[in-house]
């Protein structure tokens, strides 16, 4: 059986979150085992090296995702390199030195 592609990943979390949205039993599922609300929704099994979990964000506490991390590289950054060729520096206040 194949697994998913990126495309396919995202229909599939876009379906299972309309679902969510309008089907309180099916929410339910999906924040208990998550495996099976993806069962429902498609056929194809997920990557062996993935797993799922839901969160519900419906309470006075949200709960934002953080991106993933950038691993460290030895290149400059845009801020970095203006600095080393001499750019000005305009703090917030917009002072420049």
């Amino acid at each position: 059986m194949s697994h998913w592609t990126d495309e396919e990943q995202s229909q599939i979390i876009t379906e299972l979150c309309r679902l969510s949205s309008v089907d309180a039993a099916f929410r339910e599922l999906a924040l208990r085992d998550p495996a099976r609300a993806i069962a429902q929704v498609t056929t194809k099994a997920p990557p062996p090296d993935r797993s799922f979990r839901f969160i519900d964000n419906s309470g006075s506490v949200k709960t934002f995702l953080l991106p993933d991390p950038i691993p460290e590289t030895e290149e400059l950054s845009d801020f970095e390199l203006e600095r080393v060729a001499g750019g000005g520096f305009t703090s917030a206040a917009g002072y420049t030195p």
